[in-house]
């Protein structure tokens, strides 16, 4: 059954949208001004919230603001209520990201379509996006109406050890890999290559210089035959603006990015050789049993040298968690991979 949060400061209409909610099939829970609600927020964790403009002790943009602060109630769909209709108020809701406006009084099916087709569309998104981009592009062209953008793009089919972009060169395009992986990498003041992340199946990249307005600040290279999806900048621009759902998402997407990078600095700081080697294992393994990889690129990928990882995967084939067959590691057993996080 999905929640519905009500912040609404008239007891009377409170009550009586209550009990039209809960008619339609909703729990609800409801709160009488808009500190009350933020609170409710986090303990009640809605799946949409319906927010009177103005009340007492916080009016609905100010509940709207600092729940759009929070990562993790900020794409909750939200709805005001409101019995001002002037352009001004309209404009400043919007812009802090409302979804919808009803006008008091408002009838009981207008009110229901509103939740209906809110919840729809972030129920839509979220299914999508919870682990898996590959369906982005179409998803997000439903939403946002945006045509033809997977028409408009561009799949380019690219050999084992070919660069896609190199240092210092000028944004085009956003890349989605449909097949096969990609590294990106920097050298450092010694000429040392250092693996910044591995892209697979499923996966944007190259898209963070683009919101940062500057030249590739790293080298990106296919690890095998690779075929990628390229999406111009003005469509991916398009995609991500036009749409506060869609932007939502795709921040999910960057943020998921950036706390694996953070976690992996972690690792590289304080943990075993075999702790590194077998989360880093099992992140690339996480969508099929097996990958094509240099030992070389493992080994930087996991800060230790070729000789460390290849002791490390020998104990592991040893232990029948893994096998090899040339540059290819396929997974043999991922209960006894996840294991030893516990024993290292």
């Amino acid at each position: 059954m999905k929640k519905i949060l009500l912040i609404e400061d008239d007891l009377v209409l409170r009550e009586n949208i209550s009990e039209l909610i809960e008619l339609a099939g909703y729990e609800v829970e409801m709160a009488e001004n808009g500190m009350i609600g933020i609170e409710k927020t986090k303990s009640f964790k809605p799946d949409l919230i319906l927010c009177d403009v103005m009340m007492p002790e916080l009016d609905g943009y100010g509940v709207l603001y600092f729940l759009s602060q929070n990562p993790e109630t900020a794409t909750i769909p939200f709805i005001f209520l409101t019995a001002k209709s002037e352009k001004e108020d309209l404009r400043k809701g919007m812009e802090l990201g409302a979804d919808d406006y009803l006008f008091k009084p408002f009838e009981s099916t207008e009110l229901i379509k509103a939740i209906e087709s809110r919840l729809k569309k972030n129920e839509l998104l979220k299914n999508q996006y919870k682990s898996d981009v590959h369906t982005f592009l179409e998803v997000a062209k439903e939403v946002v109406t945006l045509k033809d953008v997977k028409q408009q793009s561009y799949v380019f089919n690219y050999k084992p050890k070919e660069y896609i972009y190199k240092e210092n060169e000028h944004v085009h395009f956003v890349y989605y890999v449909e097949k096969g992986s990609v590294k990106t990498y920097r050298y450092n003041t010694d000429g040392k290559e250092y693996i910044t992340s591995v892209f697979k199946e499923g996966q944007f990249f190259g898209f963070q210089p683009i919101f940062e307005e500057k030249t590739y600040d790293e080298i990106a290279e296919t690890l095998e035959s690779t075929t990628l999806t390229k999406i111009s900048k003005e469509d991916f621009l398009t995609l991500i603006y036009e749409n506060r759902e869609v932007a939502q998402q795709f921040m999910r997407i960057i943020s998921a990015s950036l706390s694996s990078k953070e976690e992996d600095l972690m690792l590289m700081a304080y943990s075993s050789v075999r702790k590194r080697v077998s989360k880093k294992l099992q992140e690339l393994l996480a969508t099929s049993n097996e990958i094509t990889l240099l030992r070389t690129d493992l080994a930087k990928l996991t800060g230790t040298t070729k000789e460390s990882l290849t002791r490390t995967l020998t104990e592991f084939k040893n232990n029948k968690i893994i096998k090899t067959e040339g540059k290819k590691i396929i997974l043999v057993d991922r209960e006894k991979l996840q294991k030893l996080d516990l024993i290292w």
